[in-house]
Protein backbone atom coordinates (compact mmCIF):
# COMPACT_ATOMS: atom_id res chain seq x y z
CA UNK A 1 0.00 0.00 0.00
CA UNK A 2 1.34 3.41 -1.23
CA UNK A 3 0.24 7.01 -0.11
CA UNK A 4 1.23 9.95 -1.35
CA UNK A 5 1.14 13.28 1.70
CA UNK A 6 1.47 16.66 0.57
CA UNK A 7 4.79 17.93 2.30
CA UNK A 8 7.51 16.62 5.04
CA UNK A 9 5.34 14.33 7.58
CA UNK A 10 8.13 14.24 10.26
CA UNK A 11 9.95 10.74 9.74
CA UNK A 12 13.07 11.07 8.18
CA UNK A 13 13.49 9.40 4.43
CA UNK A 14 14.74 5.43 4.40
CA UNK A 15 13.70 1.29 5.26
CA UNK A 16 12.49 0.33 8.31
CA UNK A 17 11.83 -2.82 9.40
CA UNK A 18 8.63 -3.22 11.88
CA UNK A 19 7.73 -6.66 13.52
CA UNK A 20 3.87 -7.39 14.97
CA UNK A 21 2.04 -9.97 15.67
CA UNK A 22 1.15 -10.12 11.60
CA UNK A 23 4.51 -10.66 11.00
CA UNK A 24 7.70 -8.88 9.30
CA UNK A 25 6.81 -5.19 7.39
CA UNK A 26 8.70 -2.82 5.50
CA UNK A 27 8.10 0.75 5.96
CA UNK A 28 9.31 3.22 3.21
CA UNK A 29 9.85 6.64 3.03
CA UNK A 30 10.99 9.00 0.34
CA UNK A 31 10.31 13.08 -0.06
CA UNK A 32 9.90 13.87 -3.72
CA UNK A 33 10.78 17.27 -4.22
CA UNK A 34 12.44 18.61 -1.04
CA UNK A 35 13.11 21.91 -0.50
CA UNK A 36 17.12 23.00 -0.01
CA UNK A 37 18.26 22.06 3.67
CA UNK A 38 17.25 25.48 5.84
CA UNK A 39 20.25 27.89 7.27
CA UNK A 40 21.83 27.12 10.40
CA UNK A 41 21.33 31.28 11.17
CA UNK A 42 18.25 32.69 10.24
CA UNK A 43 18.06 35.88 7.77
CA UNK A 44 17.65 38.76 8.75
CA UNK A 45 13.54 40.07 7.87
CA UNK A 46 13.57 42.06 5.29
CA UNK A 47 10.92 43.45 2.43
CA UNK A 48 8.25 41.18 0.95
CA UNK A 49 6.69 41.18 -2.14
CA UNK A 50 2.97 40.95 -2.77
CA UNK A 51 2.29 37.02 -2.69
CA UNK A 52 2.38 35.30 -6.29
CA UNK A 53 2.06 31.53 -6.75
CA UNK A 54 1.91 29.78 -3.79
CA UNK A 55 5.39 27.95 -3.76
CA UNK A 56 5.58 23.92 -4.22
CA UNK A 57 5.33 21.82 -1.70
CA UNK A 58 7.43 19.04 -1.10
CA UNK A 59 5.72 15.26 -1.79
CA UNK A 60 6.17 12.64 0.66
CA UNK A 61 5.41 8.97 -0.88
CA UNK A 62 5.11 6.30 2.13
CA UNK A 63 4.89 2.16 1.05
CA UNK A 64 4.02 0.15 3.27
CA UNK A 65 5.38 -3.86 2.48
CA UNK A 66 4.06 -6.89 3.29
CA UNK A 67 7.64 -8.86 3.90
CA UNK A 68 6.29 -12.07 4.85
CA UNK A 69 4.97 -14.79 3.29
CA UNK A 70 6.16 -13.28 -0.12
CA UNK A 71 4.21 -14.63 -3.40
CA UNK A 72 5.02 -17.87 -5.52
CA UNK A 73 4.35 -16.48 -8.53
CA UNK A 74 3.06 -12.98 -10.25
CA UNK A 75 -0.71 -14.71 -10.72
CA UNK A 76 -1.16 -15.49 -7.22
CA UNK A 77 0.38 -11.76 -6.62
CA UNK A 78 -2.25 -10.87 -9.20
CA UNK A 79 -4.67 -12.66 -7.33
CA UNK A 80 -4.56 -10.94 -4.18
CA UNK A 81 -4.35 -7.62 -5.67
CA UNK A 82 -7.86 -8.60 -7.10
CA UNK A 83 -9.10 -9.53 -4.14
CA UNK A 84 -7.21 -6.94 -1.92
CA UNK A 85 -9.51 -4.58 -3.59
CA UNK A 86 -12.49 -6.61 -4.78
CA UNK A 87 -14.55 -4.64 -2.00
CA UNK A 88 -14.98 -1.77 0.43
CA UNK A 89 -14.28 -3.98 3.08
CA UNK A 90 -10.78 -5.35 1.65
CA UNK A 91 -9.48 -2.07 0.90
CA UNK A 92 -10.37 -0.19 4.15
CA UNK A 93 -8.58 -3.34 5.81
CA UNK A 94 -5.88 -2.52 3.93
CA UNK A 95 -5.93 0.93 4.19
CA UNK A 96 -6.02 0.60 8.06
CA UNK A 97 -3.24 -2.42 8.18
CA UNK A 98 -0.84 0.11 6.03
CA UNK A 99 -2.05 3.60 8.01
CA UNK A 100 -1.41 2.01 11.17
CA UNK A 101 2.37 0.62 10.45
CA UNK A 102 3.01 4.76 9.74
CA UNK A 103 0.85 6.29 12.31
CA UNK A 104 3.15 3.43 14.72
CA UNK A 105 6.16 5.16 12.66
CA UNK A 106 4.98 8.74 13.49
CA UNK A 107 4.11 8.04 17.05
CA UNK A 108 8.01 6.25 17.56
CA UNK A 109 9.34 8.87 15.50
CA UNK A 110 7.55 12.06 17.96
CA UNK A 111 7.96 9.86 21.34
CA UNK A 112 11.82 9.18 20.48
CA UNK A 113 12.41 13.55 19.28
CA UNK A 114 10.57 13.86 22.54
CA UNK A 115 8.11 16.05 19.91
CA UNK A 116 4.94 17.22 21.37
CA UNK A 117 3.59 18.17 18.54
CA UNK A 118 4.50 15.25 16.68
CA UNK A 119 0.68 14.54 14.97
CA UNK A 120 -0.52 10.81 13.33
CA UNK A 121 -2.13 10.92 9.41
CA UNK A 122 -5.15 9.29 8.40
CA UNK A 123 -5.37 7.87 4.64
CA UNK A 124 -7.85 10.21 3.58
CA UNK A 125 -4.88 13.50 3.66
CA UNK A 126 -2.97 11.29 1.28
CA UNK A 127 -3.44 12.65 -2.36
CA UNK A 128 -2.64 9.29 -3.55
CA UNK A 129 -3.44 6.01 -2.44
CA UNK A 130 -1.83 2.88 -4.54
CA UNK A 131 -2.29 -1.22 -3.79
CA UNK A 132 0.05 -3.51 -5.78
CA UNK A 133 2.53 -6.19 -5.51
CA UNK A 134 5.93 -5.87 -7.02
CA UNK A 135 9.83 -7.11 -6.68
CA UNK A 136 11.63 -6.96 -3.67
CA UNK A 137 13.45 -4.18 -4.82
CA UNK A 138 10.83 -2.35 -6.62
CA UNK A 139 8.37 -2.19 -3.85
CA UNK A 140 11.71 -1.22 -1.41
CA UNK A 141 12.39 1.70 -4.06
CA UNK A 142 8.67 2.46 -3.45
CA UNK A 143 7.64 0.77 -7.40
CA UNK A 144 5.38 -1.89 -8.37
CA UNK A 145 5.09 -4.63 -10.84
CA UNK A 146 1.49 -4.09 -11.24
CA UNK A 147 -0.91 -1.34 -8.49
CA UNK A 148 -4.41 -0.46 -8.84
CA UNK A 149 -5.15 3.79 -7.67
CA UNK A 150 -7.78 3.29 -4.41
CA UNK A 151 -10.40 6.25 -3.62
CA UNK A 152 -9.44 6.76 0.02
CA UNK A 153 -11.86 9.60 0.21
CA UNK A 154 -14.88 8.11 -0.54
CA UNK A 155 -14.88 4.91 1.70
CA UNK A 156 -15.77 6.71 4.53
CA UNK A 157 -16.94 9.59 3.03
CA UNK A 158 -20.44 9.09 2.92
CA UNK A 159 -20.18 8.57 7.00
CA UNK A 160 -17.80 11.69 7.73
CA UNK A 161 -20.39 13.93 5.30
CA UNK A 162 -23.39 12.38 7.71
CA UNK A 163 -20.73 13.21 10.65
CA UNK A 164 -19.91 16.90 9.89
CA UNK A 165 -23.84 17.74 9.41
CA UNK A 166 -24.87 16.35 12.50
CA UNK A 167 -22.11 17.90 14.32
CA UNK A 168 -21.31 20.96 12.22
CA UNK A 169 -17.77 21.41 13.33
CA UNK A 170 -16.77 24.56 11.50
CA UNK A 171 -19.51 26.54 13.39
CA UNK A 172 -18.21 25.68 16.71
CA UNK A 173 -15.17 26.50 15.64
CA UNK A 174 -15.90 29.94 15.16
CA UNK A 175 -17.67 29.51 18.48
CA UNK A 176 -14.56 28.32 20.17
CA UNK A 177 -12.10 30.93 18.44
CA UNK A 178 -14.92 33.91 19.32
CA UNK A 179 -14.72 32.68 22.82
CA UNK A 180 -18.75 31.93 22.72
CA UNK A 181 -17.90 28.65 23.49
CA UNK A 182 -15.45 26.64 25.49
CA UNK A 183 -13.69 23.17 24.92
CA UNK A 184 -13.72 20.62 27.84
CA UNK A 185 -10.63 18.75 29.69
CA UNK A 186 -12.54 15.16 28.95
CA UNK A 187 -13.00 15.90 24.83
CA UNK A 188 -9.45 16.72 24.51
CA UNK A 189 -8.73 13.46 26.84
CA UNK A 190 -11.07 11.25 24.83
CA UNK A 191 -9.70 12.14 21.49
CA UNK A 192 -6.26 11.05 22.67
CA UNK A 193 -7.74 7.99 24.30
CA UNK A 194 -9.31 7.47 20.47
CA UNK A 195 -6.20 7.48 18.59
CA UNK A 196 -4.37 5.44 21.34
CA UNK A 197 -6.92 2.81 21.32
CA UNK A 198 -7.17 2.53 17.26
CA UNK A 199 -3.37 2.74 17.31
CA UNK A 200 -3.16 -0.94 19.30
CA UNK A 201 -1.96 1.23 22.47
CA UNK A 202 -3.90 -0.22 24.44
CA UNK A 203 -1.78 0.49 27.76
CA UNK A 204 -1.80 4.49 27.06
CA UNK A 205 -5.81 3.95 25.71
CA UNK A 206 -6.79 2.93 29.41
CA UNK A 207 -4.85 5.55 31.36
CA UNK A 208 -6.12 8.34 29.19
CA UNK A 209 -9.98 6.91 29.32
CA UNK A 210 -9.79 6.79 33.48
CA UNK A 211 -8.41 10.77 33.41
CA UNK A 212 -11.46 11.84 30.53
CA UNK A 213 -13.97 9.51 32.07
CA UNK A 214 -13.63 11.59 35.37
CA UNK A 215 -13.53 14.49 33.61
CA UNK A 216 -16.89 14.25 31.75
CA UNK A 217 -18.60 13.06 34.91
CA UNK A 218 -17.87 16.54 36.37
CA UNK A 219 -18.25 18.26 33.13
CA UNK A 220 -21.24 16.94 32.10
CA UNK A 221 -22.99 16.41 34.39
CA UNK A 222 -26.59 17.83 34.08
CA UNK A 223 -25.69 18.88 30.72
CA UNK A 224 -28.45 18.08 29.37
CA UNK A 225 -32.12 17.71 29.77
CA UNK A 226 -32.26 14.57 28.17
CA UNK A 227 -32.80 10.71 29.59
CA UNK A 228 -30.46 9.05 26.91
CA UNK A 229 -27.71 11.28 28.48
CA UNK A 230 -28.95 11.06 31.93
CA UNK A 231 -28.91 6.91 31.35
CA UNK A 232 -25.29 7.17 29.43
CA UNK A 233 -24.11 9.09 32.58
CA UNK A 234 -25.61 6.95 34.77
CA UNK A 235 -23.91 3.83 33.45
CA UNK A 236 -20.42 5.42 33.24
CA UNK A 237 -20.92 6.63 37.28
CA UNK A 238 -21.73 2.69 38.07
CA UNK A 239 -18.56 1.23 35.44
CA UNK A 240 -15.99 3.95 36.52
CA UNK A 241 -14.43 1.41 38.64
CA UNK A 242 -13.95 -0.37 35.38
CA UNK A 243 -11.86 2.21 33.90
CA UNK A 244 -9.75 2.35 37.00
CA UNK A 245 -9.28 -1.01 36.91
CA UNK A 246 -8.19 -1.17 33.76
CA UNK A 247 -5.84 2.08 33.97
CA UNK A 248 -4.38 -0.24 37.40
CA UNK A 249 -3.76 -3.15 35.12
CA UNK A 250 -1.75 -0.69 32.20
CA UNK A 251 0.77 0.29 34.92
CA UNK A 252 0.86 -2.98 36.00
CA UNK A 253 1.42 -4.41 32.30
CA UNK A 254 -0.75 -5.72 29.40
CA UNK A 255 -4.22 -5.66 29.75
CA UNK A 256 -6.44 -8.15 29.95
CA UNK A 257 -9.16 -9.28 27.28
CA UNK A 258 -11.63 -8.42 29.40
CA UNK A 259 -9.89 -5.22 30.79
CA UNK A 260 -9.40 -4.31 26.82
CA UNK A 261 -13.10 -4.96 26.73
CA UNK A 262 -14.17 -1.97 29.29
CA UNK A 263 -11.86 0.24 28.12
CA UNK A 264 -13.68 0.04 24.40
CA UNK A 265 -16.90 0.19 25.43
CA UNK A 266 -16.50 3.17 27.84
CA UNK A 267 -14.98 5.15 25.20
CA UNK A 268 -18.07 4.47 22.97
CA UNK A 269 -20.04 5.57 25.78
CA UNK A 270 -18.20 8.74 26.43
CA UNK A 271 -18.14 9.19 22.72
CA UNK A 272 -21.88 9.08 22.52
CA UNK A 273 -22.45 11.16 25.42
CA UNK A 274 -20.23 14.17 23.09
CA UNK A 275 -22.24 13.54 20.13
CA UNK A 276 -25.46 14.04 21.80
CA UNK A 277 -24.84 16.86 23.72
CA UNK A 278 -23.41 18.56 20.43
CA UNK A 279 -26.60 17.62 17.99
CA UNK A 280 -28.86 18.91 20.59
CA UNK A 281 -27.50 21.39 21.36
CA UNK A 282 -27.03 22.68 18.08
Amino acid sequence: MQFEFPGAIGVPDGRYLARDEDGERVLVVETVGAPAPPRRRRRRPRSAEPPGDPAPLPLTRVTAVRAHEPFESAEEAGEWLEASTGSDETVDAALAAAIGLLNRALHAQAVASADPFGAELSAERATAVRIGHGSGKEVAAGRFAAAKAVDARSATGSKRRQRDEELRPQERLAAVLGGRENLDACETLLLRARADLDAGRRREAALQLRVALEAMLVELDNALADPDHEQDMNELRARKSEAGEAANAALRGNLSVDEERHVTELLKICERVLRRRRVLRG
